[in-house]
């Protein structure tokens, strides 16, 4: 057999997905997936059937079959009586659990190995207790002023051991809950200890070595430290020993310019610390559309957050309680100091203790594994998802891969990731969440665009809230109007954007959002409101009136 993907065109609903279908298994296709959405077919056919002939079933149906191209053949694994384990499974965060629950569908022998706390990252160190100290953040900040009431309060002094102690109690039972309840519940094994490959089928385990058919490398990633003189001779925090602290700093200075910069920067400044952001690149949030950007610069500088760009480090040194960094700006020499320093500059995919040579799995130059669209490494037996991968580093992505890891690895099913469509949120006050292209990506890819640039101060929800300092953009292909890509600061704006990773996935156009109904008062209406700038001036629109 040999799999095909097959450009298809005039599929325009699940019925046409199906005539399609029906079309390519009367000449003896197989495992066929027909996608309106994508405008493809893909379908393993016998050897003596040319892929000339499934196009022409294809076009037989009324539909027009296009370029078509091999895709890479993966074996099915062949699950027989040797080795330890079906699969072996190195990591316990969202990839390696959402790999495990799948694989034991397939009723193969599954375990996991960790070498610490289950659950990795986002339950123990990273977006749990992250987002609960930051709500306690935002009410602290809410308390402290209601500016569209007219109202100032003072707040207490805040108890951050106590709030410390709550998210700790949280993460337990979420870790409990979510992770290792889930052991016992799906029937897989958990072995302790570091991992380390003897060869590649055989790892190392606590002195014991087991061998499985498959594995998944699924270690995840940890905080990155960059080479600043004197850096290594102070103490300072990283994002997770941040979240233990006892004892709220009077000041922090913060280096780095990334997602967990702003989210604890911002928290820590709610809190009632001063607080002082430190980046190398001229501009906050680089990546991402200028107008974002500008928009976020706008919004924590309005809240008394000070923000340093385009920084040079010279070196970090203590003096007493204080640490000191001294900084080139524009080249004048500057000196901020704080009584707590956070590096925020990334984060390393775990791979250090793996042996991965002996595995014959080949590295990038940050340590990250290098897997093709199957997700496979350079070693046919051994798999990889997650951060280690430094794709985007989102735990629903890792969940994602993982589940594809196993439908490949276990059920020979051949899945290829797809991450055209993925929406990822800053969870800072207002917030950013974004999907699809920026601007400049969409250029790159060779579309002619149309943008929709909306002020907050047009979206009837943000004026009751008195909190204007945001935007919607919109990024739409200027001859079919889909839309590439949308990207928002706003309140709630990671809510918003699950609809707008709808309109980029399925190919939506202007048109669609502006003529579908808008709940009013929501953010979402903002939404709607950038698609009809396209062609109305919605400043001039009554309430609801688009």
């Amino acid at each position: 057999m040999k799999k095909y993907l097959v450009n298809v065109q005039g599929m325009t609903c699940s019925g046409c997905e199906k005539h399609v279908a029906t079309a390519l298994e009367n000449i003896g296709a197989v495992n066929i997936g027909a996608s309106y959405h994508r405008n493809e077919a893909t379908f393993e056919l016998p050897d003596d059937v040319g892929i000339d002939t499934a196009q022409k079933a294809i076009n037989e149906a009324k539909y027009q079959s296009g370029d078509a191209e091999v895709i890479e053949a993966h074996d099915a694994p062949v699950l027989n009586d040797e080795g330890d384990y079906d699969f072996l499974i190195i990591g316990s965060g969202g990839a390696a659990f959402s790999a495990a629950i799948q694989a034991v569908e397939y009723g193969v022998k599954v375990a996991i190995i960790e070498r610490g706390t289950v659950g990795g990252t986002c339950v123990n160190v990273g977006c749990v207790p992250s987002k609960t100290l930051l709500r306690a953040g935002e009410i602290n900040h809410i308390a402290k002023s209601n500016p569209f009431l007219g109202l100032t309060t003072s707040a207490g002094t805040v108890d951050l051991e106590k709030l410390v102690e709550q998210k700790n109690e949280l993460v337990a039972e979420m870790r409990e809950q979510k992770y290792e309840h889930l052991i016992s519940e799906y029937g897989f094994e958990l072995l302790r200890g570091e991992a380390k490959f003897f060869d590649e089928k055989t790892i190392e385990v606590g002195g014991q070595r087991f061998t499985a058919k498959r594995f998944l490398i699924a270690t995840g990633a940890s905080p990155s430290i960059p080479d600043i003189p004197g850096l290594a001779d102070v103490k300072y925090l990283t994002s997770t020993s941040l979240l233990e602290l006892k004892q709220l700093p009077k000041t922090l200075a913060v280096i780095g310019s990334g997602y967990i910069a702003m989210e604890l920067g911002q928290l820590f400044h709610n809190l009632g610390s001063e607080v002082t952001l430190l980046q190398r690149s001229p501009h906050v949030l680089k990546e991402y559309d200028p107008e974002i950007s500008e928009a976020v610069t706008k919004a924590i500088t309005e809240q008394g957050i000070h923000l340093i760009n385009g920084v040079t480090y010279d070196r970090i040194e203590a003096s007493g309680n204080l640490k000191q960094v001294h900084i080139s700006v524009n080249g004048e020499k500057k000196l901020v100091e704080a009584e707590q320093l956070l590096i925020a500059t990334g984060r390393k995919p775990n791979t250090e203790a793996l042996n991965l040579r002996a595995a014959r799995v080949n590295i990038g130059s940050k340590g990250e594994i290098f897997v093709d669209n199957f997700l496979n490494t350079s070693n046919r037996r051994i798999y990889a998802a997650g951060d280690v991968t430094m794709g985007p580093q989102l735990v629903y992505v890792a969940a994602y891969q993982g589940r594809i890891a196993a439908d490949n690895a276990i059920g020979g099913l051949q899945k290829k990731v797809n991450l055209e469509a993925v929406p990822s949120v800053i969870f800072t006050s207002p917030s950013v969440a974004t999907v699809g292209f920026t601007e400049e990506q969409a250029k790159a890819k060779g579309y002619e665009v149309k943008t929709s640039v909306l002020s907050l101060d047009s979206v009837p929800r943000a004026l009751v809230n008195h909190e204007t300092t945001g935007v919607f953009k919109l990024v739409v292909d200027s001859k079919s109007l889909k839309v590439l890509g949308v990207h928002i600061v706003a309140e709630n704006a990671g809510d918003v954007i699950y609809a707008a990773s709808f309109a980029v996935k399925f190919g939506l156009t202007v048109e669609d959002l502006g003529d579908s109904l808008a709940p009013y008062l929501t953010m979402a209406e903002g939404l709607k409101l950038a698609a009809l700038t396209f062609n109305k001036d919605v400043s001039k629109l009554s309430c609801c009136a688009g």
